[in-house]
């Protein structure tokens, strides 16, 4: 397994743009992130170069990044299928996109978007797979895959198995976007009470990327009771060779909450030649 850092959820103990050096020191090679601006579909240049610097200066691998998504807890959580809202996903397609080609981005995470009272479920899902469509023509210029997500907590998202997400993935692949995959996120798989392993035999073919945290709880391994080991060598047995993201909420400090992954394991595998 190749082990990632999700800087928006590790080492928050220092300020964003300090972060990909952080996980540097920690002896990552690479790390992801959500969207940067939570704020802001559209930054400025400057907060962008700022941004694109700080993983260049550190000497990581960008390999994850969002598209803006709104307010991760709130009710506009993955704006790209909310009609009042699916412009400013829109609008961050060109900024995601352009930070990918400078840093060699490959996955991008596009959250669908929570069930809304002046839309019918039929016309959203109509508009999320339009937008998810124009996100995956813009990735194919540089190569890149968008992601489609299942996840948990108390907000009307539609997307809470992974049969719901693969869903997703099979009608835009079945459009002609073949670069639309499967994030396999094993917390909020758990979390929403759907089997995992049974999801990982199922779906191991259309998994893009993974993510981990414990359950109950989104720790680290080790704080809660999901058997991540042993999901992880049943994804490895199914073929799947991609990156493995530490999306977690340490439960100490970042570096206290890694003690279960040894320092020589966090570098990104060299690959032989022979």
């Amino acid at each position: 397994m190749k082990y990632l850092a999700n800087c928006s959820m590790l080492f928050s103990e220092v300020p964003l743009l300090q972060r990909a050096a952080a996980a540097k020191a920690a002896e990552f090679d690479a790390v992801e992130f959500w969207w940067p601006w939570p704020d802001q579909p559209v930054p400025a240049d400057a907060d962008v170069d700022a941004f694109v610097g700080s993983v260049e200066d550190a000497g990581v691998q960008l390999v994850g990044l969002n598209f803006f998504a709104g307010d991760l807890a709130g009710p506009d959580c993955g704006v790209l299928s909310i009609p009042g809202r699916s412009s400013e996903f829109r609008d961050s397609i060109d900024v995601a996109l352009g930070i990918g080609a400078r840093l060699g981005v490959s996955v991008f995470n596009a959250l669908y978007g929570n069930r809304v009272d002046d839309a019918t479920p039929a016309e959203q899902d109509e508009l999320g797979c339009e937008n998810l469509g124009l996100a995956a023509d813009a990735a194919a210029r540089i190569d890149a895959t968008v992601l489609v997500e299942a996840v948990s907590g108390p907000k009307p998202y539609p997307l809470r198995t992974a049969d719901d997400a693969v869903a997703v993935v099979d009608a835009l692949r079945g459009a002609g976007r073949p670069n639309v995959a499967f994030l396999l996120d094993l917390f909020h798989l758990a979390n929403n009470g759907d089997d995992v392993a049974a999801a990982i035999e199922k779906h191991a073919d259309v998994t893009g990327h993974v993510q981990i945290a414990d359950c109950p709880g989104r720790g680290e391994p080790g704080s809660g009771d999901l058997d991540l080991g042993g999901l992880l060598a049943a994804l490895t047995a199914r073929g799947y060779d991609g990156w493995v993201g530490l999306e977690y909420k340490p439960t100490t400090d970042t570096e206290a909450s890694l003690a279960w992954l040894p320092r020589a394991q966090r570098a990104a595998p060299v690959r032989s030649t022979t």
